[in-house]
C-alpha cells in the first residue's frame, strides 16, 4: 500500500499501475479514454470503469463521497474531520483492505482520495467492481432464493460479525448475488462502518437487517417471507 500526496490531494493506493493517481479518479480521462461501462444512482453517480485489460487487471467503480439527510440541502459533499486517518474515504479503504485480507466476499480497495480545502474536504473512492452481480432488492422481485442460499446470506453476516465488524448500513440493496459461476454472495459499501468489541451490538445489527427486508416486501414487493428470515438465523447459528 503506497501513501501519495500531490499539494493539497491525498492518495492511499492498494495497486501499482502506470496511470497516474489523478488519472485513476479523473471521470474525463476515462470518458475520453472510452472506458467508462455503466453507472448507478444513489446520492451521487457511481461510474463503472473498464480496466480488466490494463495492468489494474479489474474494472473498478468510482464513488464521490455525497453527505446524506437534511445536512444535504446546504451542504452536498464537504466533510469536517481534519484528520486523513478519520477522513471516510481512508477510513473504508483501510476497512476493505483489512476485510478482504481476512477473506470476507467485499469489495477489493483500489485506491482512495482526499482533497483538502480551506475548509474541510471532499473525498473518493475506487473500487473492485463485482461483476454479473444484482442487490437483493432487485433479485427478489424477480425470484426467490433457496433454503441454502438464505442460509448462506445468514453465514456471511456471521462471519462478518465474528471479525467485530458492524455494518452501520445493513439492509437489503447493501448484499449483492454474483449470477455467474458459484453464485457468491458479497458485501458492499462500508461507509461509516466500525469494529465493536463485544457481541451485545449483533442482534440490533441483524435487527436493522430485518427491517430493511420487512420495508421492502411493502415498497418493492419483493419476495421474503418470515420463514425465509428464519432461513438466513438458522445460517447465522450454525
Amino acid at each position: 500500500m503506497a501513501y501519495i500526496q500531490h499539494g493539497n490531494h491525498y492518495f492511499l493506493l492498494n495497486s501499482d499501475t502506470a496511470l497516474t493517481p489523478e488519472q485513476l479518479f479523473d471521470i474525463e480521462y476515462w470518458q475520453q479514454q472510452q472506458r467508462v461501462i455503466g453507472q448507478a444512482k444513489g446520492r451521487g453517480i457511481t461510474w463503472f470503469l473498464q480496466a480488466d485489460d490494463l495492468d489494474i487487471g479489474k474494472n473498478l467503480a468510482l464513488r464521490h463521497y455525497y453527505r446524506g439527510g437534511w445536512s444535504a440541502k446546504f451542504n452536498r459533499d464537504r466533510y469536517f474531520d481534519c484528520a486523513l486517518k478519520n477522513s471516510r474515504s481512508f477510513t473504508e479503504f483501510e476497512m476493505l483492505r483489512r476485510l478482504h485480507k481476512a477473506g470476507l466476499p467485499v469489495p477489493e480497495p483500489i485506491a482512495a482520495r482526499v482533497i483538502k480545502k480551506t475548509i474541510g474536504y471532499q473525498a473518493d473512492i475506487l473500487l473492485q467492481k463485482i461483476e454479473n452481480a444484482q442487490d437483493l432488492t432487485a433479485l427478489l422481485q424477480q425470484q426467490t432464493l433457496s433454503e441454502p442460499q438464505w442460509q448462506e446470506i445468514g453465514g456471511l453476516i456471521r462471519q462478518m460479525h465474528d471479525l467485530q465488524v458492524c455494518h452501520r448500513d445493513l439492509n437489503a440493496h447493501n448484499i449483492l448475488l454474483q449470477q455467474q459461476g458459484l453464485h457468491k454472495f458479497w458485501l458492499i459499501d462500508f461507509d461509516k462502518c466500525d469494529f465493536l468489541s463485544g457481541d451485545n451490538w449483533k442482534a440490533d445489527n441483524l435487527a436493522r437487517l430485518h427491517r430493511s427486508f420487512l420495508k421492502e416486501v411493502g415498497r418493492m414487493q419483493i419476495q421474503f417471507s418470515e420463514q425465509n428470515w428464519q432461513q438466513l438465523l438458522t445460517g447465522y447459528h450454525f
